[in-house]
């Protein structure tokens, strides 16, 4: 009886610790990874990014649902290849980047549709306005590398700017307006699988 005692209490002091090493930890691959995004002006598309951006993602293979991702971007790294208008975006007018440097993203729960389909929900911020949102994840797939193990994703959402307090336009003479208030989003992810620290070599004598 105490062997079976002793037995359930390294399976329940066990238990946590299985579960909390289930989830994988990787960073973003910058070089091949990109934050884009496309708003009407006029009767066209300008097109953007957002060029410095970083974030960790914890991959539970076993049970998606226990995944998690944290999302930063640097909004003054704002770049529609035309520098008169990327001041303006990083003015008081749009981002406000003196006073909101950041735009961001954390996970609160995930839901698995498919094998390759997700839910993600979490708390999306952008110009100092926190919203809860769902978006919609596809993923890529893993892929073993000389160098480690890879895994994408791409996000594609609509997003009401005017929800984040980002309102500015301008009235045209003949009627309707500048810009347009949905701004589509794709950011699409590569990831690098962080690889544990090497174990500490042992002190010579």
């Amino acid at each position: 009886m105490k062997l079976i005692r002793n037995l359930v209490l390294v399976t329940l002091i066990a238990t946590p610790l299985l579960a909390q090493d289930a989830a994988e930890a990787w960073g973003i691959d910058k070089n091949h990874s990109m934050a884009t995004f496309k708003v009407r002006h006029f009767t066209a598309n300008v097109i953007g990014q957002f060029r410095d951006f970083d974030g960790s993602v914890a991959i539970d293979r076993a049970n998606p649902g226990e995944s998690s991702v944290e999302f930063t971007i640097q909004a003054t790294s704002i770049d529609t290849g035309n520098a008169k208008r990327d001041e303006h975006l990083r003015s008081a007018d749009f981002f406000d980047v003196a006073n909101h440097p950041t735009l961001a993203f954390k996970s609160t729960a995930v839901t698995a549709k498919s094998k390759t389909e997700f839910d993600v929900t979490g708390d999306l911020t952008i110009h100092g306005v926190t919203k809860r949102v769902t978006l919609p994840v596809t993923f890529g797939g893993f892929l073993k590398h000389p160098r480690g193990e890879k895994a994408g994703f791409e996000v594609e959402a609509t997003l009401n700017r005017k929800d984040y307090g980002i309102v500015w336009n301008q009235v045209l003479d003949a009627g309707g307006v500048m810009l347009g208030e949905d701004v589509k989003v794709t950011v699409n992810l590569e990831l690098n699988k962080k690889m544990p620290p090497a174990p500490a070599e042992a002190a010579t004598k």
